[in-house]
């Protein structure tokens, strides 16, 4: 079956995970990761992607991301794998592919999602235990929206601006939000809608972007298509 062409809404944020071919590191050091963000940070300005979230792991990345038009997000991603590929080839003496083929990713509803979903990026790290807390991990985005620092990569969503009136008042919240563990339902439904490529958000939501995408959003329901119960039949013995 082919595949259904990627999707993309104008002015809807998508989360995206880019894996190693084989699970394979494609981080090894702070300096891999360092070219890595520059180059990041350079295309996604270029080519107008907006990023809200991101973390890198050893064998994958996670980004949370609006594009400016269809291109946005797949013309980043390969700017970025030319100029790192190259260099992490040369440096750790290797040839070949890096990257598991195509990304990962989900338009989401902003309102219901979004900064759920920045908290599952930055927590991460934690739940792979690299770290016991998110402030811990250097490589994610999860210091600048506590203040921490700030990092020239990051363009705050406007629902993470809802937050508070003021810088400390939005640090504040966002902190105490990751307090609370993330809903089993919640992981289950971002790690199943970004692997499969489908959008993510409730039933109204769906019907509002399927019409604006003009295709399907979801899969199809398993199974034949249900047969209306024949009616009863007419007696005629009379």
């Amino acid at each position: 079956m082919a595949r259904l062409p990627r999707l993309f809404i104008a002015g809807q944020a998508q989360h995206i995970i880019l894996r190693g071919n084989n699970r394979q590191h494609v981080f090894v050091d702070d300096e891999d990761r360092q070219a890595f963000l520059g180059w990041l940070k350079e295309a996604a300005r270029t080519h107008d992607l907006a990023i809200h979230a991101y973390c890198l792991m050893p064998n994958h990345m996670h980004l949370l991301a609006t594009p400016g038009d269809e291109r946005s997000l797949p013309v980043t991603l390969q700017a970025v794998g030319r100029h790192y590929v190259l260099h992490f080839n040369r440096r750790h003496q290797r040839t070949g592919s890096l990257w598991e083929g195509r990304y990962r990713a989900t338009v989401i509803e902003a309102e219901r999602y979004l900064l759920v979903c920045s908290r599952y990026i930055e927590l991460n790290p934690v739940r792979a235990g690299l770290c016991d807390t998110p402030e811990s991990y250097r490589w994610s985005s999860y210091a600048h929206h506590v203040g921490l620092s700030v990092d020239s990569l990051i363009t705050d969503h406007p629902l993470y601006w809802a937050l508070g009136n003021t810088p400390f008042e939005r640090q504040r919240v966002y902190r105490e939000s990751f307090a609370q563990p993330l809903p089993e339902g919640d992981l289950r439904a971002i790690r199943e809608a970004t692997q499969k490529g489908w959008l993510l958000g409730d039933d109204a939501y769906r019907q509002r972007m399927a019409m604006l995408a003009n295709r399907r959003i979801a899969p199809l329901s398993r199974g034949r298509p249900r047969r209306d119960k024949p009616a009863n039949p007419v007696d005629s013995s009379n």
